[in-house]
Parts: structure tokens; sequence; C-alpha cells
């Protein structure tokens, strides 16, 4: 089973180049819904529309409290500017729901997740190629996002935001940002008091995806379909980069590896480092915590790459039938992804980071967002091969015992692979 990522943490509260498609007519005015196949006209951005016939999109999300309110005003405002209707609705299990679903024919039109899913939900007949059909055009996007919606020679979604992890540190506590792993370390020697409840570090060190950068800093990939040897969860330089994680960081954390206990530390101020991502920034507004957002610092010989992933709206099956709905969630989902407007407020209030070519390149972005898009340029993407589904579990278990002290990093990081390659087979 995919390790289902992104729910959990939304849910636990603290927290080669594109060209044009072909078949595309042009790009419609920013922030209004489009008029293509018989959908709502543009309403010159006086919130109505007379014509085409309306549809009623089915769209699905999981989002954290904090987002949920913005999310829900986003759609009002699609609603109050075309001529169709959303229903809308937070899944608190996105992949056990549309694995359900959507072949039971009661998915949505379009749901929200990060971009690893395409290859799987391909091969089971989830998602569907609606290329053909779009008014936007790829290279509107950052290149990593246009590759990401893109699988097999189909586009199977459209991006809009990208994510990774990174450092944060506390202000409060922390003058500027560490340029080096010695200089981080120092730090968090002097600040970590675990029987006064401080912690040099909040990491969530079970996750695979978030210690990607320590385990592929030293030139090693945990999957790479494209190299010789696909996995390389056991070669020398992943366990080099895990030795690496568990000597520099493990000392500095609370005891429980998990998600919530360890970013609650950092959004109560009792830590002076964090490594997390953007959607972590909502809850660090919401405890009037001080922070910065910086690169993650190099260690000798190395170099931090995390793996990175780009939130799309992915194209359920339901939209194949073509119908006036399917028209509705297709402009919704163009609307969405070009809005520089809603993509701007999602990047200051939810700490989003936008990929949408005239934002990436401009000014307006937050420094704290700029950081991200910094470390999202040091990372690679989550690979799409189906086979990566299999990846996740093995390694945190591993990162899991290394964490406990009751597993060393190359016996435990053998110990995964043995356990992928018996998955694939």
């Amino acid at each position: 089973m995919t390790m289902d990522r992104r729910t959990v943490l939304k849910n636990l509260g603290v927290v080669s180049g594109i060209g044009a498609l072909a078949g595309c007519v042009g790009v419609q005015e920013q922030g209004e819904p489009g008029s293509s196949g018989g959908g709502s006209g543009n309403d010159s951005g006086n919130g109505s529309s007379d014509s085409g016939p309306s549809g009623t999109a089915t769209v699905w999300y999981s989002l954290s409290e904090s987002e949920k309110d913005e999310r829900e005003a986003a759609i009002q405002r699609f609603e109050e500017q075309a001529n169709h209707s959303i229903e809308n609705s937070d899944i608190s299990d996105m992949e056990k729901k549309t694995t359900s679903a959507i072949p039971a024919g009661q998915g949505p039109h379009t749901f929200e997740w990060a971009h690893d899913w395409i290859g799987d939900y391909v091969d089971r007949g989830f998602i569907a190629d609606r290329g053909d059909e779009l008014e936007v055009e790829l290279d509107q996007f950052t290149e990593a996002a246009a590759d990401a919606v893109q699988f097999d020679g189909g586009v199977y979604g459209l991006p809009h935001d990208s994510e990774t992890v990174t450092l944060i540190y506390n202000t409060d506590l922390v003058d500027e940002a560490p340029e080096s792993i010695e200089e981080m370390r120092s730090t968090m020697e002097e600040f970590h008091d675990p029987g006064n409840d401080q912690y040099g570090l909040s990491y969530p060190f079970n996750d695979p995806y978030f210690v990607s950068p320590w385990l592929q800093a030293f030139g090693g990939h945990l999957f790479d379909p494209e190299a010789d040897e696909e996995l390389g969860v056991a070669s020398d330089e992943v366990v080099q980069g895990a030795q690496f994680a568990v000597d520099n960081f493990v000392p500095y954390m609370p005891n429980d590896p998990q998600y919530e206990p360890q970013a609650s530390v950092f959004a109560e101020g009792n830590a002076a480092f964090a490594i997390n991502g953007p959607w972590y920034l909502s809850t660090l507004n919401e405890k009037d915590v001080d922070y910065e957002v910086t690169t993650l610092p190099s260690p000798e010989d190395g170099s931090p790459t995390p793996y990175t992933g780009i939130t799309i709206w992915y194209f359920a099956t339901a939209m194949e039938d073509g119908g006036d709905d399917a028209v509705a969630a297709r402009d919704f989902i163009e609307w969405y992804v070009t809005n520089e407007e809603l993509l701007l407020e999602n990047a200051e209030e939810q700490g989003s980071i936008p990929v949408l070519q005239s934002l990436v390149g401009g000014d307006d972005l937050p420094d704290t967002v700029q950081g991200f898009a910094e470390a999202v340029e040091q990372g690679v993407p989550m690979p799409t091969d189906p086979r990566m589904n299999q990846v996740w579990d093995p390694v945190k278990s591993a990162l899991t015992k290394m964490f406990n002290g009751d597993a060393e990093p190359e016996p435990a990081m053998k110990q995964a692979a043995k356990q992928i390659r018996s998955n694939w087979e």
C-alpha cells in the first residue's frame, strides 16, 4: 500500500521541456473560468455568466483545519464567476476512498494529491488522459511541474503547488541560519535539554520523505527507474546517508519519531530547528511562532537531495463522459491553477509554493515561500513508477528501527531492500 503521507500530515492538526499541448486553443483570462467544450462563458469579471450549459463538478481534497476555510472561499469565488457549481468534500483517507469509490463509479471528477500516484492510478484505470481538451498550456508551469502531470505521453492532471522539506529555525532562539552541519549541531547541542522539554531539533524521522535529503545526499537514490541499479535502498551511498542522519540529528530530537510529537515541540516554541514542509507553516502561524525558512546545510562531500512533490488536480475517470459536469470540473481546475491572485493568497496564508511560471519568476512571494522554493531546487521529484509504492513502508520500518536503536543502518536498509524486492515479485 502507498504510504499515505499527506493524509497523515493534514489530519494531525499540528500540523524535458514541455511545449504547448496539441489542441490547445489559447489561454483563458487570468482568474476567469474557461469557456471550452460548452462550459461557462467568460464573465468579464462580473461574477456571473449566462452562456453555455451549467454543470456540477465533484471535487475532493484533504486539508488541515486551517486550510479548509480558504479552499471553500476559493470554490465560492469560482461559483460566483462561473455558470457551474461544485460539490466539494474534505476526505480523511484519500487513497482508501479513491481506490474504492472510483472503480464503483462513485468517485469525484477531480481530486487533489501529490503527483506520485500517477503511474499506479493510470495502471489501475482510476485517472484519464484529458490533454487534448485543455485550454491551458503546460509551459505556463515550471518544467518539473509540467513533467509531473504526464505519464506515458498522457496528461492526467494540472499542477498548482510544489512541496519538499527544508530547515526552519526559531528566530527567538537562533540568530541566523546555520551555514554548515557543524554549526547546526553546535546550536542544537546548546539548546537541547529534554528534562526541561527543550530540544535541538523537531524532525519526523520515521518518514522516508522527510529523511530523503540525507539518504540521497551522497550520490545515492532510494529508487530510480532510469538507473542501472533501480533499487538503491541498500547501496553504500544510501547507507552512508542513513548513518549520517542517525549520528547528526537523532540525538537532539524527542524520543518518538512520528510526525505529531516531533512537529508539536517546535510549534510550541520548544525546539531550535525543525525539518518540515510548507504545509507546516499554517500551524506555525496559528501558534504565533517567530521563524525563518532556509535551505538545508550540506554535509562534507555531500549535498541534501530531498524528494519533492507536485500537488495536482487529477483528472479522474468520471471526466471521461464529456458531459456538463466534466466540463465544470475542467473549468474549475484550469481556473484554479492559473489564478495568480488565488495562488499568491495561498502562498501568503498557507506557505504554498506555486509552480505557475509568472509567480515563480516574480518578486511577490513571501520570504518563507522563497525559502521553500529554493529547497525544491535542491531536490528530485518523487518517482511516479508504480513500484515506488512498495518502497515507502519497508524504508519507514528501517528508519524506525534505527531511531529506536534496534538496528544499525546497514542491516536495516538491507532488510528493507529484501522486503521491497519481495513485494515487487
